[in-house]
């Protein structure tokens, strides 16, 4: 009987183990919104969480983060500045990272609720100069992070890329409104994120031999708290799209590597 027990004892244990393995995330942009609500989640799991964010201090949300569940890192990187970027990355070498998310963005220079305050990204008014900044951001800060750490994406069991893109990246199909009213504005928006889509198509292809999934999302409409009291139909909470989110990449395999997902796994036109 004993001799029967402990074999299957000794792969319990094992079991329980792997499950309780070790599991680190890198999130981008995590001190507000949809970031912030990817490290509270991850964070309520058990995960390592690398939060990083381009404050010149620690912002309270973070640190309030880091109070509540010590596994929580928080680190100082600009996805737009390739001197911080290189310094997390020598700073993490050696530290597998299960899921890379790139969730780091540019959408406007003003609030999303001040009238008239997107003007620079509207066709007969557009500041060429702020382009700049749009790409730097949006698309090569994307590409830069994953340089700098596939090599500890590549360590990981994981191995997982996710990029927080949107359907103003769309090409195939027009921006419209719910109610079918065309909405040809933040064109430098919808230009970058469109070519983080094509980037992360490429990634797909570069790192698939090394069986590293990447995926693009469109979150869906989520209320953060950048609206301010800006009310817009159909907008949930941060809660749930983030959790619908999270479970699809949980079942993510290097099948899905290269696909643009909507929040519940299905895809998104592009």
């Amino acid at each position: 009987m004993t001799m029967l027990l402990r074999p299957l004892l000794l792969f319990a244990f094992a079991i329980a183990g792997h499950a309780a393995a070790a599991e680190t995330v890198l999130i981008t942009g995590s001190n507000q919104g949809i970031g912030l609500e990817f490290a509270k989640q991850y964070a309520a799991r058990g995960w390592t969480v690398i939060a990083t964010h381009r404050r010149d201090t620690t912002p309270a949300t973070l640190a309030e983060l880091a109070a509540r569940y010590p596994k929580v890192r928080i680190e100082r990187m600009d996805v737009s500045d390739a001197a911080q970027i290189a310094v997390l990355g020598a700073k993490l070498k050696g530290t597998p990272i299960d899921i890379l998310l790139n969730n780091a963005a540019l959408v406007r220079t003003d609030p999303l609720d001040q009238p008239n305050g997107n003007t620079n990204q509207l066709f007969g008014t557009l500041d060429y100069d702020l382009l700049d900044d749009f790409v730097h951001t949006n698309v090569a800060g994307p590409l830069r992070v994953v340089e700098t750490f596939v090599a500890n994406v590549r360590a990981s069991q994981r191995k997982t890329i996710v990029a927080i893109s949107s359907a103003a990246g769309s090409v195939s199909a027009p921006p419209f409104m719910p109610n079918g009213s065309p909405i040809p504005d933040h064109y430098w928006y919808r230009i970058t994120k469109a070519a983080l889509n094509s980037s992360m198509v490429l990634l797909a292809a570069q790192l698939r031999g090394d069986g590293v999934t990447v995926v693009m999302f469109h979150p869906g409409g989520v209320q953060v708290e950048s609206f301010g009291a800006l009310a817009i139909p159909g907008l949930v909470a941060p809660e749930e799209a983030i959790g619908k989110m999270i479970r699809t990449i949980d079942g993510l395999t290097i099948e899905d590597s290269g696909r643009f997902l909507q929040n519940d796994g299905t895809d998104h036109p592009w």
